[in-house]
This record gives C-alpha cells, sequence and structure tokens, in this order.
C-alpha cells in the first residue's frame, strides 16, 4: 500500500511548482525589456511598444504566482534560472521568444497537473488562464517572425521610426 501524502506536502508540492513557474516569469521580463530596449535603440518603435506590454503581462503572472505562493504559506522567488540574452538581431527576436513560450506552454502544462494531482483546483486555474495569455504571445511572435521572413526589408522598413508608446501611462 502507497504511503498517503499529507495535505502539508501536497501543499508544499504546488508551492514548488508556483515558485519554479514564478522563476521563469521573472525570466521572461528580463528578456523581454531587454528586448523592448534593443528594438527602440535599432528604431522600432511599434515592436518595442508591444514587447513591453508582453513583458508587463510576465509581471502580472509573476505577481498572480507570488500572491498565491503567499496564500498558501510559501515564500516567492526573486530569482531566475538563466541568463538574459543580450544584443538580439531583429530577425532572432521573434522565433527566440516563440520557442521561449511554447516551452513555458509545455512546462506549465505539467504544472497545472501537479497542481490537480495534489488537489489545488485554484493554482490549477491560475495555470490555465496563464497557460492561454502565453499562448496569445506565441501566436503574436509566430506572426512577426512570419512577417520578416517574408517581407523581409521591406516589413522592417514600414515599422522603422514608428513611435514606441505603449499605450501604458505614467502616475505622475
Amino acid at each position: 500500500m502507497a504511503a498517503q501524502t499529507t495535505k502539508e506536502e501536497r501543499r508544499q508540492k504546488v508551492i514548488e511548482v508556483l515558485n519554479e513557474a514564478r522563476a521563469m516569469e521573472l525570466q521572461a521580463i528580463g528578456q523581454y525589456m531587454n528586448q523592448h530596449y534593443g528594438l527602440d535603440d535599432m528604431d522600432y518603435g511599434e515592436l518595442a511598444g508591444k514587447m513591453k506590454l508582453i513583458a508587463i503581462d510576465e509581471m502580472r503572472h509573476a505577481e498572480m504566482f507570488a500572491e498565491r505562493i503567499k496564500e498558501l504559506g510559501g515564500e516567492p522567488t526573486t530569482t531566475y534560472p538563466g541568463k538574459v540574452s543580450k544584443g538580439q538581431a531583429v530577425e532572432k527576436v521573434y522565433p527566440f521568444d516563440a520557442n521561449l513560450e511554447d516551452d513555458t506552454i509545455d512546462v506549465y502544462n505539467q504544472f497545472l497537473l501537479t497542481c490537480r494531482e495534489n488537489g489545488d483546483s485554484v493554482s490549477m486555474k491560475i495555470f490555465e488562464t496563464v497557460i492561454e495569455e502565453e499562448q496569445i504571445h506565441v501566436n503574436y511572435f509566430d506572426s512577426i517572425a512570419d512577417n520578416i521572413t517574408k517581407h523581409g526589408d521591406a516589413y522592417l522598413a514600414r515599422i522603422a521610426g514608428t513611435s514606441s508608446a505603449a499605450g501604458v501611462g505614467g502616475s505622475g
């Protein structure tokens, strides 16, 4: 007969995957903000502004995970697992990010299963919500990558010199 896991053991497993997810989101924030600055420096303001908004999405995800970790009695991580890839050419940014998001969705689906197996439907729903939003990011990154591949310099020239205003205003 298999040993029964306690509620506390199940809770700790959920906290662990929530913290892993939070670390992944912190990594994505750093990556996307770095790309935002790089795209803005290359004068691709429209792309830079959208990248900033995606980084803000990732910030919301990191906060959702942190809030749930605190609700479960854990301590949210403040570190992330890897390095930010810097100085990427615009042609490399979008396939790189699509792959990053696709990998994230795969991992989060496994984390969702961990939450289900450990009886935490609230955390499971958080993962469902975040996965849906990450899929929107994959679709966007794939679309931009396809446009760059198909239309090359003509596509990039159309975007060059556009505003990087991301529609997020400061409060003071």
